[in-house]
């Protein structure tokens, strides 16, 4: 059956199927992984549809776009951001999601520090060192974890990536292994925010806890 044939509930047990394979077989215990919804760009229907189908967890890119959805779900959602954290609006997303995916610079750090809520945050890494994309260069990793340790509203928790775009998902295995020895040189360090729809069971299998499935969840977006 074809992707847009399935209903979203069926792609959701799908895809849990899939995760629970993956863990498996390199030891894991499923329950240690948890997926997210990524749900920028889908309508708060869809949403209702995938919460209704057991998933908790929904990962938003865009305040304004997030906050009628957060309105509209129920309160045990858990809000994730994964956007490119813009140092002007962080103490603002900070008081909204609990959990931050992309920290990178002192500036987010400073914002969020002048509020009073605390989050969960983790340190996006750009593992390929692309010159167009956001993170930090693996080699600036422990110093700026240390600026993070040091932020009074951020309970450090660890790192995530967007690997390169590459069309084989076995080819991204090298760069989520060394995502996993930068989270294990790191004291502390117990999430790893790596896996998307397309790569995701080989992001589990080098120590994912947090993956990111938005296309093979909701369908290609219109």
């Amino acid at each position: 059956m074809g992707t847009k044939r399935m209903t979203i509930a069926a792609r959701l047990r799908t895809i849990e199927d899939r995760l629970a394979r993956a863990a498996e077989s390199v030891g894991r215990d499923p329950a240690g992984i948890t997926l997210i919804a990524v749900s920028k760009g889908q309508p708060i229907e869809s949403l209702r549809e995938v919460y209704d189908a057991g998933q908790r967890h929904f990962g938003e890119s865009r305040l304004q776009e997030a906050l009628p959805k957060i309105v509209a779900l129920p309160p045990d959602v858990v809000w994730h951001f994964m956007g490119r954290l813009q140092s002007n609006k962080a103490r603002r997303i900070a008081e909204v999601f609990p959990m931050i995916h992309t920290l990178e610079n002192g500036r987010q750090l400073a914002e969020i520090a002048r509020g009073t809520t605390t989050i969960s945050g983790l340190i996006e890494i750009n593992i390929a060192e692309e010159p167009q994309k956001v993170g930090i260069s693996p080699n600036l990793l422990d110093s700026y974890a240390q600026e993070v340790l040091n932020c009074r509203q951020v309970n450090g928790k660890g790192l995530m990536t967007v690997g390169p775009a590459v069309e084989a998902s076995e080819a991204m295995r090298p760069y989520f292994r060394r995502m996993r020895e930068l989270a294990a040189g790191l004291s502390g360090c117990n999430w790893l925010s790596m896996g998307m729809s397309h790569d995701f069971e080989v992001a589990i299998q080098e120590g994912s806890t947090h993956i990111r499935i938005g296309t093979a969840l909701f369908g290609t977006r219109a």
